[in-house]
């Protein structure tokens, strides 16, 4: 059987990267899915002002209905799915779930986000540098000089 490490960070986004992923999910293969989910980071405004508890059990809401999205397209054909919710740096992570399940693929189907670089979850991942904001702001910062130059011609 097949064991493959699944990291999730948005269900729909996870459901579309499957679909391009594994176009041989109909296949006979049986396959055992230990699906990482990573719950999204809460802002330093907002853990100010709502409890331990309380953020624990948003992550435990969240993380029940992103299992009830895909558990049934891992389950397909046979499948096997072990659910983990994310905690701590992913690469130490997914060192220990190698350990344990003896995986061999490692798939990162995280939702790519505009000018943050997300955390490798291997350790020997080099992080993509995504700058997604450098080429808009370097147009805008010219777009702001070429309008100052203008004024300061009249």
């Amino acid at each position: 059987m097949e064991k493959i490490i699944l990291y999730v960070d948005d269900a729909v986004y996870a459901s579309e990267q499957f679909a391009e992923l594994a176009p041989d999910a109909n296949s006979v293969v049986a396959r055992h899915w230990v699906l990482v989910a990573c719950a999204p980071r809460m802002t330093h405004r907002i853990s100010k002002w709502v409890s331990h508890s309380a953020r624990e059990n948003w992550r435990a809401k969240w993380f029940s209905k992103v299992q009830a999205q895909l558990l049934p397209l891992l389950e397909r054909n046979g499948g096997e799915v072990t659910a983990v919710l994310a905690k701590g740096p992913l690469a130490d992570l997914t060192v220990q779930l190698k350990r344990e399940h003896g995986a061999s693929h490692v798939v990162d189907a995280r939702r790519p986000k505009i000018g943050v670089d997300l955390e490798p979850v291997t350790p020997d991942q080099t992080p993509a540098h995504q700058s997604g904001w450098a080429f808009p702001g370097a147009v805008m910062g010219m777009g702001a000089l070429l309008v100052l130059a203008n004024e300061l011609a009249e």
